[in-house]
């Protein structure tokens, strides 16, 4: 103990200063005394463990605090700051007298003066930034009692310093520091204190209403859940230590979704996106004249974060940068040159520390940045998905729904990636500065050759980078087009295959998948030349410097070598990632400007149209002032005319007239869709609307209906009563809880529209416009559905009901009738039928197509019989019950399919398995490979005779040169193998999933939401494209050079071999131990971020609704809920990574200490100064070389999922081949058109009941068939077998005598003609939409326009044939799109033509116009029609009427009406049922 005092002391046992002292306890008192120091440095000890127990016992407040309590007080920042400076000057200090008596080769007894403002500053930093910033969360009690022991310790000392200063009249800057410590201390302790104080008010905080809105308490309860990570107290952080609970039960069991913890609340999208707004709104009210920067807003949401990563990034450098000054000590002591006794202890003491603290630092910077990054990309993506509801119609022109998918995909992405490369930036500059001073200390002079290799390599660069951002630019263009045009074809592949053109527009994407690889291959190629200039670039600087060392005489030493090659191989990379930071700066900087051109595009101003207030205190509930609205936006060419209409509270409006005269457009007028040029429209109260194309949500029917509104089962019975809903509820295997198809595709036209107008219904509205939805369902259900739900659940409501049923409309108070734009007559019924010569022409066209053939007898509607209320809620929660118990896995929708465990190499294999990419791998590796053995052929020359006199300095650079740049060629061979390995890996398995999604089965994509396909093409095939390759050969490169190190260490110092080898079977459990959890976490972030892009595809298709119903709030709270899933599994999923490399940092440190102990502990001239320069100057790096290997590793890891994801829908099982070469048709087939079907028997999907149920029929060749039946009955599925969108699971269909199962699917569907139920039109012109294929003139076109009533409309257009087509033909009406379908089958001149309900969306007059058409075209053609309108099926050959999936009549229409009982008798009564009433009324 004597020997440690001594050491503490020194001889002497006491230092004093001007005065004597003695060991008595006077001697406590001299601030300079030893007794003092060790007081202070015990009372130090003592605060720390007091401070460690209080952060393991700290209190966790599961309170969620509101925002304006959480923020940062202007005190906690000043403690922060003062007591802060005050440790780390402290630090400083010890730190310098510690490194002046090294310099001075004095002894470092007495060690009580540097240990004790080490270890006081230490303290002192650790304590006050805890009580500053962490007081809330320490235990009361702890808090107390530490506070008044700091305060009266902190008085004691600084009041003994200044004593001692006025005794002695001197000072010192240990006596300054002590004076400052008790303000600091009063300060901290009031700012600990005043923290509780606020969080004790915070708990008296209940919101009022959510911030986001539209969430349930159980929601609310479920956020409530506190994460790990928001528990965790400082060390627990420092470590990762609160991660091992999640790595361990990854490790025990595959995790799941319901495993992964919630982010804590100020990491949510919520709250990020509440406080960007903040900002925002801060900035217009500072300068309302300029438009608010939406970079300045995020830097100032974050600027706290990005200051404290930025302080460990500083770290960091400095402690890396300290490595190589280390090393020319421990040379210095190898040559003999010992400053003091053991100091080759100390020194592989300090490396240990250096290291340990690097690491520490280095972690918190990667995982603080990363965090950042998270927030930034979910308050991104909230923003994108707000703006897209709120989006001008103007502004859905120039931002698609593909595009809108790339803004959150992959721009939102790459955005949220920069932060983590921010500090990149400026730590390479900083790095190579303190390099640059380091070596100008080892070579002199000769650091000036150094510098200017550097200059030119970054002057080299510029100009790349310039067209680096140029080839960018131009990628993410033509992948917006890729995309786009992927979204289209995918959206309506059901008409693809109906017109067999899948063909054709996988072509098209093919070719604009062609134009993005030329980019793409520009991109990378710039890459690659990137990294092979800066991994160069430090042969080149070696060997420059050693020229300029022979020119200048500068002598060539181990000591001064290998300090120069250590700094040159810590340094190198930080530059050669450069490359990589260039690459994302210009990635983030492309992105952004897209996102801030998206965020800044015009929005719809809908609340100066929509007013609030009571709608009993207004005489008008709508009132429409001479108003021009134009979708355009332009006065000088209006959609809608001089409109003046109101409407009072009650009463019911009919809108008619012929196609495209603006009736839908005036309903998306007074929802405030179009805009208002001129003139004046308000509306009042709540709205209800029913689109004329169904927008139904995936999700249950009893989601849809509700709506995001409460459970009310009495209003909810009476909704679907009144919307004819029961029967067809029952007919579902779950009833109302039966998961919905993506829009709906497992339902039919009719249900569509009747679970719509149920959800209109539900909301119990004020106004209701209904957009004709009265068209998809057959006359007595429309019949049905007009009594009960317009004339009676509605009676006392507002309505605007677009219709071209002219049945109902002498029901309602006023007719409007439109023709081009504006309200030609608005009138009651009879006065506009005496008056309007336009409106008579169209009652006498709808009796017109009736026949000559009139019912005396008219039925009248029935209602459907009901079960009571009570059986009702029994059935509902048998089937909840039912579900419960895991039936779920029936339905149609299933979970999404993701990979379970460790699949080991097998996406590794996939993706290398593409065009010989193993080949090219195997020799990009080798290449690298053989950069590292020149590399280390290169260092070993020069170490082995650096010494040596023999060898002259010239031939020693020589050989050092010549094998640095054989070296160099391997590297270039190395990035030119990997780019062509990645390019050819990422054409092929497009090809391969693009071939594969246009071969699927209509099974697929019915099951399938569009998002989960859309997230493949998009988000994963950017990783594969841009990430994968040089990740893979990074990864490579990073664990080549990791294993190199270790290498070097154990063959020069191979005793270290006896730690290393243990150490290293830890490291590798580790990563056993960790991959299991890091797998599953990347795969559950795959399938959740499906269900973002989902969510999104589906609110941007419905938007308008959304916005009728006000549901705005809702939706982007469920936005708001999924991106927060979504993040929570990618936070996990880097911190476990930063977990995993701090541990294995840990190892690397320990094996270099042991490294370096072994070279102190042995002998002296067991090892060589020169060999021990270069073990040390590689050990110094090897923890780099581990982070970069387990950090490419690990990211390649989370990588490679992506193709796994892809793989999966590259393996859809496939429809049945486009061509049979030995079975294919003659060239004329069919040339009669004859169809036979046999006991034909359907069903969508195993284990489900049938469909159609042995149908027998056959169409003669020439004949026009009616097929009728009630909706859901099975109509659209007979035509569905016809074209094999799904096949038969008995029986046969022959057309001219050929099976059709037995020939190609291309020659099937390319013979037949059809328009289908819902009408499609594509993005582009109105002559690609006519003629996809191009393959007609244009007079051919315009004499189908004249035919189909549309060639004045297109004449009227500017462009003519090249007019514009919006996404979904969505600046034309519902009609017109219908007519240019049937424009199309016309130019095709099919022998078989089936219409699919295809005349529903037009007025009576057009369709009988139309019918004639077909008649006059296809008059010798077989004419199968699918109609609701009975007219439509009078003049057919023959009537199949359908019920059940069952064929209950097949025969001429004529017979079919006498036939007494008959189905299509029936149906006819119902549909003329309405035009009896007509006639008495007129009489």
């Amino acid at each position: 103990m004597e020997g440690l005092w001594d050491f503490f002391c020194g001889e002497s046992a006491i230092s004093c200063n001007k005065k004597s002292c003695s060991y008595d306890i006077l001697a406590l008192a001299f601030p300079s005394s030893c007794h003092n120091h060790a007081f202070i440095i015990c009372f130090d000890v003592l605060l720390l463990i007091m401070l460690i127990h209080a952060m393991i016992h700290r209190s966790v407040r599961p309170i969620p605090i509101p925002k304006r309590f959480r923020s940062l007080s202007w005190l906690q920042l000043v403690s922060a700051t003062m007591n802060g400076c005050l440790g780390l000057a402290y630090f400083g200090y010890g730190i310098w007298i510690l490194e002046e008596r090294i310099r001075k080769a004095e002894s470092l007894s007495p060690s009580h003066w540097w240990m004790l403002v080490l270890l006081h500053g230490f303290t002192w930093f650790l304590i006050s930034l805890n009580f500053s910033f962490s007081g809330r969360r320490l235990p009361k009690l702890s808090l107390w009692i530490m506070s008044v022991l700091v305060v009266l310790f902190a008085g004691i000392l600084s009041t003994l310093s200044i004593m001692a200063s006025f005794i002695d009249k001197d000072s010192s800057v240990k006596m300054v520091l002590d004076a400052l410590t008790l303000p600091g201390a009063v300060l901290f302790t009031v700012s600990a204190f005043k923290q509780n104080e606020r969080d004790d008010r915070s708990k008296l905080y209940t919101p009022l209403h959510n911030e986001v809105g539209g969430e349930t308490d159980d929601e609310s309860n479920e956020t409530n859940i506190i994460s790990p990570f928001s528990k965790a107290g400082m060390l627990s952080k420092l470590s990762f230590w609160w991660m091992n609970s999640i790595i361990k039960q990854g490790r025990e069991k595959t995790l799941q979704d319901s495993d992964i913890p919630p982010l804590r609340d100020e990491d949510s999208a919520e709250a990020c996106y509440v406080e960007f707004v903040e900002e925002l709104n801060n900035q217009k009210r500072k300068n309302p004249d300029s438009n608010p920067s939406v970079l300045w807003a995020i830097i100032s949401c974050h600027w706290k974060e990005i200051i404290v990563s930025g302080v460990f990034a500083c770290i960091k450098v400095l402690t890396i940068s300290a490595g190589p000054l280390l090393l020319n000590a421990f040379i210095e002591v190898a040559e003999g040159r010992q400053r003091f006794e053991n100091e080759g202890f100390v020194l592989a003491l300090l490396i240990f520390m250096s290291k340990s603290l690097e690491s520490l630092s280095q972690r918190q910077w990667y995982f603080r940045t990363r965090l950042i990054g998270l927030k930034v990309r979910n308050l991104l993506t909230a923003a994108i998905y707000n703006k897209q509801l709120r989006l001008s119609s103007a502004s859905r022109m120039t931002h698609s729904s593909g595009e809108i998918m790339n803004y959150v995909t992959v721009d939102a992405y790459r955005i949220g990636e920069f932060p983590f490369w921010f500090h990149q930036t400026w730590t390479t500059s900083l790095q190579l500065c303190i390099s640059i001073a380091i070596v100008f200390h080892a070579v002199g002079y000769a650091t000036i050759a150094s510098l200017v290799v550097i200059i030119l390599t970054v002057l080299c660069n510029t100009p790349l980078a310039k067209l680096q951002h140029r080839f960018q630019t131009k990628l993410m263009v033509a992948q917006d087009e890729r995309l786009k045009a992927s979204s289209e074809a995918l959206t309506n592949m059901k008409v693809l295959k109906l017109c067999g053109w899948e063909n054709h527009f996988r072509n098209v994407i093919q070719k604009l998948r062609d134009v993005e690889f030329t980019w793409l291959s520009a991109v990378q190629m710039r890459k690659g030349y990137n990294g092979f200039l800066f991994w160069a670039s430090p042969v080149l600087v070696s060997a420059v410097t050693f020229f300029a060392c022979y020119f200048l005489n500068i002598p060539l030493r181990a000591s001064n070598v290998f300090t120069f090659v250590a700094s040159m191989r810590l340094v190198q990379d930080p530059i050669r990632s450069i490359p990589d930071v260039i690459g994302v700066v210009i990635q983030a900087k492309v992105a952004f400007a897209r996102i801030v051109n998206y965020l800044d595009a015009p929005e719809l101003q809908i609340d100066a149209i929509r007013k609030q207030g009571s709608i009993e205190s207004f005489q008008h509930i709508i009132s429409i002032k001479s108003a021009n609205i134009s979708w355009e936006g332009n006065l000088s060419k209006p959609t809608l005319k001089n409109i003046t209409l109101e409407v009072t509270h009650g009463e019911k409006v009919a809108i008619c007239g012929e196609v495209g005269s603006g009736k839908s457009t005036l309903l998306s007028a007074i929802l405030g869709e179009v805009p208002n040029i001129q003139g004046h429209i308000e509306v009042y109260g709540k709205i209800a609307y029913v689109s004329q194309n169904a927008w139904i949500q995936s999700g249950s029917i009893q989601e849809n209906i509700l709506f995001g509104s409460p459970m009310d089962y009495q209003r909810y019975q009476e909704t679907i009563e009144r919307c004819a809903l029961v029967k067809d509820l029952e007919l579902l295997p779950y009833r109302d809880l039966t998961q919905i198809g993506e829009r709906g595709v497992n339902l039919s036209g009719g249900q569509k529209q009747r679970i719509q107008l149920a959800r209109a219904l539900y909301q119990n509205a004020d106004v209701y416009l209904l957009d004709d939805p009265f068209s998809a369902v057959d006359a007595h259900t429309a019949s049905s559905l007009f009594n009960e739900y317009v004339m009676g659940a509605l009676a006392t409501k507002t309505v605007l009901l677009v219709t071209h049923q002219v049945d109902f409309l002498p029901t309602f108070h006023l007719v409007l009738l439109m023709s081009d734009g504006e309200i030609v007559k608005a009138s009651p019924y009879n006065e506009l039928l005496s008056s309007s010569i336009e409106f008579q022409k169209l009652v006498n066209a709808h009796k017109e197509t009736a026949g000559t053939e009139r019912l005396a007898e008219v039925t009248s509607s029935h209602k459907t019989d009901h079960k009571p209320l009570k059986e009702i809620k029994t059935s509902y929660i048998e089937k909840e019950s039912k579900m419960a118990k895991g039936g779920i896995n029936d339905q149609l929708i299933k979970q999404e399919e993701r990979e379970i465990g460790d699949t080991g190499f097998k996406p590794y294999i996939q993706y290398l398995n593409q065009n010989k990419g193993f080949i090219f791998f195997t020799l990009a590796s080798l290449g690298h490979v053989g950069f590292v053995i020149g590399q280390v052929l290169q260092n070993s020359w020069m170490a082995a005779h650096v010494d040596d006199p023999e060898i002259s300095k010239l031939k020693l650079i020589i050989v050092y040169l010549i094998i640095g740049f054989t070296s160099t060629l391997f590297l270039l061979c190395k990035y030119l193998f990997a780019i062509y390995m990645g390019l050819q890996s990422s054409k092929s398995l497009f090809s391969q999933l693009l071939n594969s999604l246009f071969r699927a089965p209509m099974s697929f994509y019915d099951s399938t939401p569009l998002g989960r396909i859309l997230s493949r093409v998009s988000s994963d095939l950017s990783v594969v494209d841009l990430d994968i390759p040089m990740s893979m050969i990074l990864t490579v490169g990073s664990t080549t050079n990791c294993y190199n190190i270790l290498g070097v260490l154990a063959v020069i110092t191979w005793q270290v071999l006896f730690i290393s080898i243990p150490l290293l079977y830890i490291a590798i459990r580790l990563q056993n131990y960790y991959y299991p959890t890091a797998k599953e976490l990347m795969r559950i972030n795959g399938t959740t971020k499906s269900l973002v892009a989902n969510h999104i595809t589906e609110s941007v298709a419905g938007a308008v609704t959304i916005r009728a119903f006000r549901q705005e709030d809702r939706f982007f709270a469920k936005n708001i809920k999924l991106v927060d899933t979504n993040a929570s599994s990618f936070f996990l999923s880097f911190t476990a990574i930063e977990w995993l490399i701090q541990r294995l940092e840990f190892i690397s440190a320990v094996v270099l200490a042991s490294s370096a102990l072994c070279m102190v502990l042995l002998p002296s001239g067991t090892f060589g100064a020169g060999f021990i320069g270069m073990a040390l100057s590689y050990g110094l790096s090897l923890n780099i070389s581990l982070v970069m290997s387990l950090q490419n590793q690990c990211t390649l890891a989370n990588y490679i999922i992506s193709v796994e994801r892809m793989n999966q829908y590259i393996h859809i099982p496939s429809e049945a081949s486009e061509i049979i070469e030995e079975n294919r048709p003659p060239a004329n087939w069919p040339a009669v058109g004859k169809v036979e079907i046999i006991d034909l028997k359907i069903r969508y999907r195993p284990q489900t009941p049938l469909v159609l149920r042995g149908i027998s029929c056959t169409f003669e060749g020439g004949h026009k068939i009616g097929i009728v039946g009630r909706t859901g009955s099975g109509k659209t599925t007979l035509i569905s077998a016809l074209f094999r969108l799904v096949e038969p699971a008995g029986g046969k269909i022959y057309v001219d005598g050929i099976n059709i199962s037995s020939i190609g699917l291309h020659d099937l569907r390319s013979r037949f003609g059809i328009i289908p139920q819902d009408p499609t039109l594509f993005n582009g012109t109105v002559r690609y939409n006519l003629d996809p294929l191009g393959k007609h003139s244009d007079q051919e076109i315009w004499e189908v326009l004249g035919k189909c009533q549309l060639r004045e409309v297109v004449q009227e257009k500017e462009g003519g044939l090249n007019s514009l087509v919006m996404d979904d033909g969505s600046n034309w009406s519902m009609g017109q799109r219908q007519l240019f379908c049937l424009g199309r089958t016309l130019l095709r001149k099919s022998r078989i033509l089936v219409l699919d309900e295809a005349t529903a969306s037009i007025d009576n007059a057009t369709d009988f116009i139309l019918q004639k058409t077909i008649r006059r075209e296809f008059a010798d053609c077989t004419v199968i029609t699918v109609a609701h309108r009975i007219p439509t099926v009078m003049d057919c050959t023959r009537v199949l009427a359908i019920s059940d999936g069952k064929i209950m009549e097949f025969d001429e229409p004529m017979k079919l009406m006498k036939t007494e009982g008959s189905l299509f008798g029936q149906l006819v009564k119902e549909y003329w049922s309405h035009s009896e009433s007509i006639e008495i009324e007129e009489a």
